[in-house]
Parts: structure tokens; C-alpha cells; sequence
């Protein structure tokens, strides 16, 4: 990330604890600075300020343009979490929420903090019907709700590139004109960065659907296959080997690496693609490769299993299985 990037979210972190550090007529960091404050009183014990308050977390909803993938929330991705709430019998850092006028159905609209408020429904959801949801209430246009958003989750690691990419673009259209000078100003940004970062929704939707999970997508990514998607020719072959790498995890079932995806739709616009000729990696349930496998012309199949590869002989086996399949 840029230098002028780190700056900022180095900023918000030491305003966690010194308020001073934030500049106060800036609506997103005066708000954060707020909310510091309050996370000071509830660590000492003392009432959290007025506008913080427990809530049900069936009368929030996600702000339209929260950078969570909700598809991707899961016990799994929110074990920390979950873990974190049990053993203090409670959230402690407050989400940031305005409240909504004119909803029969909800009372707020939760700005930062959807990973929490999912955790709240899952436990009260299985057998922890006591947890509420801790929020600050406050009054923020769309464009400063983006902000707060983003000052919140700017160095959050949880967040994909995919995820922030796609925030990014709507705000960019919504607030800022199409500007990407103009946002990456409000924002604190380096235009590079921002562009590089913008790059990764911007690819076409064939290419995306060559990978197993967006959150694979990385800026790294988009830097290599957004150029050659500009040429209508390398665009050609990258779509025919996106519809290859589709059809192998389909008759498969494996995922097939995000770097590895990568690596074949470039590699497809500079050579032939010879079916076969490049070798593919499967990887298991904790994303790492357990399989290797390379198709030779005349038919013939060569399969590696890495020395430390973490899968159960039955996991081999099956993925040796969807192979063979589609010979």
C-alpha cells in the first residue's frame, strides 16, 4: 500500500487511544475519535455514553454499500469472533449504526460493524439468546457513512481486495463523480493505489467466473490480466482458457488456486494453449495444494502429491478420482 496510505491508517490507530490525533473537522475521524472515547469508559467501567447503546440485532440491517460479503460470513470466518463474545460474555467494541425513518422493519443501518452484528444473530441463534448487539448511533450523510466505513476498515486484513474493490467503484460513481483524483483527495489515497485497487472490479465478468472464489482476486491479480484484457485477442484466449479452468473444477470438484488461475490466463495469450500442457493445482479444504497434475499431448497424465501436502488419503484419492474423470 502507499506511503500516504499506511499515514492514515496509522492515524486512525493511534486515535483509538489519543483522540488528539484526529483531525477533528474531518466528519468520518471526528466520529472515530467519538466512538474512542466511548470504548475508554466501557473498558473501565463506566456507562458508555448516550448514544451507544444495546440493541436487537433484528432491527438492524446492513447499509447498502457495507464492504462485507455476506455469502461469506460463516461460523468458520467469524470464529474469532464468536470465541472473542463468549469469553467476555459480550461485545465489547461498539458498531457504528444511524437510525432509519419511515422501516416498519428496522430501526438502524449498520455503517461498520456487519461482522459483529452476524456473530450477535449466530449466537443468539444457537443457544445464546442473552447477546445484543452494541452500537454508536450517529447522524452521517451517505458520503460520510462511506468514510467512517472506510476509516474503520481500512487496514482490516479479513476484507478482500474483491470486497473493497467493489464499495470503492459504487462510491467512486455516487460521491465523487467519477473522480478518482477527487476521491482518492477525500479519502487519503494514492491515486496509484487507488487505481490499482479499482482495476480489480473492472475485469470482465468471463475472467471472474474462471476463479473459484472472488476473494481470490487480488490486486496482484487484476495487475497482471487487466492489461491484456484491453486487447481483443489476448482477451479471446483468456476467455477460452477461463471456460477450460471452469470445466476442470466443475468435473473435478477441487478448487484450483487463485495464483494458479492467474498464471493460466496470462500464459494462454502468449502461447497456443496446448491442452494439457500446463500443469494445474488442486487444492484441499485449507487451501493448500495437494495435488499437482499435467495432461501430456499424446493422452498421457502425470500427477505429483506435494511431500507436505495436507489432505487425508481420501482426500487424494478423490481428487485423483475427478482427474481420471476427465481424461
Amino acid at each position: 500500500m502507499s506511503k500516504g496510505n499506511k499515514g492514515f491508517g496509522s492515524q486512525f490507530t493511534e486515535g483509538l487511544d489519543d483522540e488528539e490525533n484526529l483531525d477533528k473537522s474531518n466528519p468520518a475521524e471526528g466520529i472515530m475519535a467519538s466512538r474512542s472515547q466511548t470504548l475508554a469508559r466501557i473498558a473501565t467501567g463506566k456507562s458508555v455514553a448516550d448514544r451507544t447503546e444495546w440493541v436487537d440485532p433484528a432491527k438492524c440491517r446492513p447499509w447498502r454499500m457495507h464492504n462485507r460479503d455476506l455469502d461469506h460470513l460463516s461460523e468458520e470466518s467469524c470464529r474469532d469472533l464468536i470465541d472473542s463474545f463468549l469469553s467476555a460474555k459480550k461485545q465489547r467494541i461498539p458498531a457504528i449504526v444511524r437510525r432509519l425513518k419511515d422501516d416498519p422493519e428496522f430501526d438502524y443501518e449498520i455503517i461498520a460493524g456487519v461482522r459483529r452484528w452476524w456473530t450477535v444473530k449466530w449466537l443468539r441463534a444457537h443457544h445464546h439468546p442473552e447477546y445484543e448487539y452494541l452500537v454508536t448511533i450517529q447522524s452521517v450523510t451517505d458520503e460520510e457513512a462511506f468514510r467512517v466505513s472506510d476509516v474503520e476498515n481500512r487496514s482490516r486484513k479479513d476484507i478482500s481486495d474483491w470486497e473493497r474493490a467493489k464499495e470503492y467503484t459504487i462510491a467512486l460513481a455516487e460521491f465523487y463523480e467519477g473522480s478518482q483524483s477527487q476521491m482518492a483527495d477525500h479519502l487519503n489515497l494514492s491515486k496509484s493505489w487507488l487505481s490499482r485497487l479499482l482495476d480489480v472490479a473492472r475485469l470482465p465478468e468471463e475472467l471472474v467466473a474462471a476463479f473459484s472464489d472472488t476473494h481470490d482476486i487480488t490486486v496482484r491479480v487484476a495487475r497482471d490480466i487487466k492489461p491484456l484484457a484491453g486487447d481483443a485477442k489476448m482477451l479471446a484466449k483468456m476467455r477460452e482458457e477461463a471456460e477450460r479452468i471452469e470445466e476442470e473444477r466443475t468435473k473435478s470438484g477441487l478448487k484450483i488456486s487463485g495464483p494458479e488461475v492467474a498464471k493460466r490466463l496470462v500464459k494462454a495469450t502468449v502461447q497456443p494453449a496446448a491442452k494439457g500442457a500446463a500443469e494445474t493445482e488442486l487444492t484441499g479444504k485449507g487451501g493448500k495444494v495437494i495435488l499437482r497434475y499435467t495432461k501430456a499431448r499424446g493422452g498421457g497424465l502425470t500427477i505429483k502429491v506435494p511431500p507436505k501436502a495436507d489432505a487425508t488419503p481420501a482426500e487424494l484419492l478423490k481428487a485423483i478420482e475427478g482427474v481420471l474423470a476427465q481424461r
